[in-house]
């Protein structure tokens, strides 16, 4: 079921290099249980909303307007709805997917608080993060993931894991590489939970 779009085992990056990623319908879940909180994973499949606002190739759903590129809803694709059982079936399979545990357990991060507006300006200003994720529903870009969510989707240690080395987790990912110290992407970390906490 999942498999017919998502990878669920580590694909041969060395072998199919860059074509693996032309290739993808939707993101690999084979570390879903190093990267997804349960909760939200057994929620979001009985109730799934648009994760990717352009889709997971965001120059295919994409249609030009007088405002500039804008996502086209009607060329994306709705993902499975599941009953509540089926749901919580899923994500227990989905959470036992851990192959980086180690990435996990070596992150440092602890959580933190950071001024809701120093946050904003770090993200959009300082960062530029908001030219590709959006941080709230009417700010920020459409060619990667919503992030107005993710303190609430995502594990705080993967988060945190992940800006630091995006290539450690995916080598074809199209995040680039942030150039930050371990402060940094913990302020990033913490302003994320600050927003998630609003919603």
């Amino acid at each position: 079921m999942c498999g017919s779009c998502h990878a669920l085992e580590r694909p041969d990056y060395e072998t199919q290099g860059r074509e693996e990623r032309f290739s993808r319908k939707a993101p690999p879940l084979y570390f879903a249980g190093n990267k997804y909180r349960r909760e939200w994973l057994a929620g979001f499949l009985q109730e799934p909303y648009p994760l990717h606002p352009s889709g997971y190739f965001p120059e295919r759903k994409l249609r030009d307007t007088p405002e500039g590129d804008m996502p086209d809803e009607n060329a994306l694709a709705a993902h499975l709805q599941l009953s509540e059982s089926d749901a919580a079936e899923v994500a227990d399979y989905l959470m036992s997917l851990q192959p980086y545990a180690e990435l996990i357990t070596q992150d440092s991060y602890s959580e933190g608080k950071v001024a809701l507006r120093m946050g904003t300006l770090d993200f959009r200003k300082f960062k530029g993060c908001d030219a590709c994720h959006q941080d709230s529903t009417d700010n920020g870009g459409f060619s990667g993931p919503i992030l107005y969510d993710a303190w609430n989707r995502l594990q705080p240690h993967y988060i945190s894991a992940f800006l630091k080395n995006p290539l450690q987790w995916d080598p074809n990912t199209i995040m680039p590489v942030p150039q930050m110290n371990e402060q940094a992407v913990h302020k990033l970390v913490d302003y994320l939970k600050a927003i998630g906490e609003t919603e």
